[in-house]
């Protein structure tokens, strides 16, 4: 056991919000493991967006600068690997990876990021993060005054119908199946002509991912550029929960305001704590989490 490396922080997650708490902690000369299974939620979408200086790059791009600027930092190490099991010790916690290898720190800060769960729509899956979309804030300008959708049913779809009908007066509720709308919400919904289609859907007609149509199980087919899906999701990772990290009853981490778990020293931060799903969030989150991370490393230290 002697060979175990040893840090004050490891970071399991090494995308936006992961990167940017390995920064801060680098900056604060503590000595950071970030754990990468290098496999982003958003490795299909094309571009991002609503981030300044970063506005329509790549999330690979983004994600590429980052790592290069955290080079500079020697105190920060990346392993390249998936963290599958964690537990508390005397001393702090332990991670261990796919391949059996273990490593301790005295904090850990989880930026797993989610899941999303897919329906059972042909070519749907090809198409999400590029013309099936989750976020008008991400992706709304590019498709702004286009023939657009909403897959979605009740309460949910008539609220998200409502936002939408910002970027585009071409819309479309899709309910795939019987309405669950209240007759004044069809009511306002038909006044501002949005259209309601009850029709299960079949299919996704795409091109590399663009929709151009959307197929229906009764053989019809309507004309169509993007599909806002607001999807449910699963954590991306499990050990949070294992080590009693306590869940949200929307199924999030739940952290206080400097990301801090319900488990002292476990930190939480990205998609895996919150609604708001972009990258300019993601990063503001990692360094909180970063920042308030190492004050508590610092703070024990000096106390001692």
């Amino acid at each position: 056991m002697n060979n175990i490396e040893r840090f004050d922080a490891i970071i399991v997650g090494g995308s936006y919000s992961g990167l940017a708490a390995a920064m801060a902690m680098g900056r604060a000369l503590m000595q950071v493991l970030v754990i990468d299974s290098e496999k982003p939620c958003n490795a299909q979408t094309p571009h991002s967006h609503n981030f300044l200086t970063q506005d329509g790059n790549t999330p690979a791009g983004i994600a590429s600068i980052a790592k290069e600027q955290l080079r500079q930092y020697p105190n920060v190490k990346f392993i390249k690997g998936l963290a599958t099991s964690g537990r508390k010790t005397e001393d702090g916690f332990e991670i261990r990876l796919e391949t059996d290898k273990i490593v301790k720190g005295n904090i850990v800060i989880f930026a797993t990021g989610i899941r999303d769960i897919m329906p059972n729509i042909d070519g749907f899956s090809e198409c999400w993060g590029i013309s099936a979309i989750h976020c008008p804030y991400c992706h709304g300008y590019e498709v702004r005054n286009t023939a657009t959708g909403i897959l979605a049913n009740g309460e949910q779809g008539y609220e998200f119908t409502k936002l939408i009908s910002n970027w585009t007066k071409d819309l479309t509720l899709f309910t795939n199946g019987i309405a669950s709308l209240t007759y004044d919400q069809l009511a306002l919904l038909e006044k501002n002509k949005i259209s309601v289609v009850e029709k299960e859907i079949k299919a996704l007609e795409h091109t590399n991912g663009q929709i151009s149509e959307v197929l229906f199980t009764d053989g019809t087919h309507r004309s169509l550029n993007a599909l806002y899906a607001p999807r449910p999701f699963k954590q991306h990772c499990t050990i949070p929960e294992s080590l009693s990290c306590e869940i949200t009853s929307e199924g999030y981490i739940k952290t206080d305001g400097f990301q801090q778990t319900s488990v002292s020293g476990i930190y939480a931060c990205g998609d895996n704590t919150t609604r708001t799903r972009t990258v300019a969030n993601a990063v503001a989150m990692g360094t909180a989490a970063g920042m308030a991370a190492s004050k508590k490393l610092i703070l024990e230290q000096f106390n001692k």
